[in-house]
Parts: C-alpha cells; structure tokens; sequence
C-alpha cells in the first residue's frame, strides 16, 4: 500500500508589495500551521520517505518546518515544475517519483495542488473527507491517499483524509 499526502503551502505573507510571488515567505500563522501539521504527520505515522517540494521560498519553509516535527531526515527534491503547476504537471512529477518510496509528499500550490486532489479521489474515497475537500483547500491543508500499485501508474487513489489547520490541535 503507498500513501501520497499533498500538502499545500502554509498561508503566506503579503506584507511586502515589493517581493516577486515566488518570494514571499511564510506569514505568522503560516509558521504555525506548518509546525502544526508536522506534529500531526508524526503522531499519525504518517512518515513520507520522499518529498516533492516547490522552490519557492514559502513552500521551502513550509516543508522545513513540517520536516522538523519528524522523527528522521527526509529525502528531499525541489521541483521547479511544481511551481505554478497544473494538476496534470504535479501528476506527471508523482509519477516519476522514486519507485522505492512508499510515502510521498508534495508540497506545492493551488490551484493546481487541489485540482490533483479532487481529480485523484477515486471511489471508495471516505465521504467525511471528500466532503471537506469539496467545501475548501485552504493553505497548510493536507490530502491522504492510499493506493496499490506504482507512483508511474497512478490515476486515482483512495481519499481517507482531507486536514485542515483548524482541526488541528
């Protein structure tokens, strides 16, 4: 069983009109929904072997302080292709991805980050979950597949969780 969690960036801070989009960092609360939904990762086991990360620099943080929540250093890719991606482009960057890992997070944006999400949840997908995804992807929401097979093959999966910063502790 492989479990692909998608992760969109913790929200982000406007506060300099000045910075290109690519640049902005990550707001206050964004620091603390990431740290947040590492903490969550950790106590659920739900430990990605691989990441998939967007250079830009509030994705860059979002997965830094995700991954300092966890118990082991994660390999770790930054995909220029995840930045501004459509759904078929981080599907593409998933199927690639190294057929030894059996979690995998990717770490990117909307609305191509949530397009993949509502795309990928095939049937049997819980409907508490569906439901959530449905209704909002907000930054530093996080989406849990399960699935059997190769990452090269994957076309739909298995929804179980849609978390939100909100419903974590």
């Amino acid at each position: 069983m492989r479990q692909l969690l998608l992760l969109r960036h913790a929200k982000s801070s406007w506060d300099d009109s000045g910075l290109d989009d690519f640049d902005r960092p990550l707001a206050e609360r964004g620091l603390k929904a990431a740290r947040s939904v590492g903490r969550e990762l950790a106590a659920r086991d739900w430990l990605p072997d691989q990441a998939l990360v967007s250079p830009a620099l509030r994705t860059r943080d979002t997965w830094r302080l995700v991954a300092a929540e966890l118990p082991a250093h994660r390999r770790v890719v930054f995909v220029d292709a995840l930045y501004e991606a459509s759904a078929a482009d981080i599907l593409s960057q998933i199927r690639q991805a190294d057929p030894a890992s059996v979690c995998l997070i990717v770490v990117g944006h909307n609305p191509g980050l949530e397009d993949l999400a509502k795309q990928l949840a095939g049937s049997g997908s819980e409907a508490k979950a569906r439901k959530r995804l449905e209704e909002k992807f907000p930054t530093a929401a996080l989406a849990r597949f399960v699935f059997e097979g190769e990452w090269s093959a994957l076309s739909s999966a298995k929804l179980t969780h849609c978390l939100r910063p909100k419903d974590l502790s």
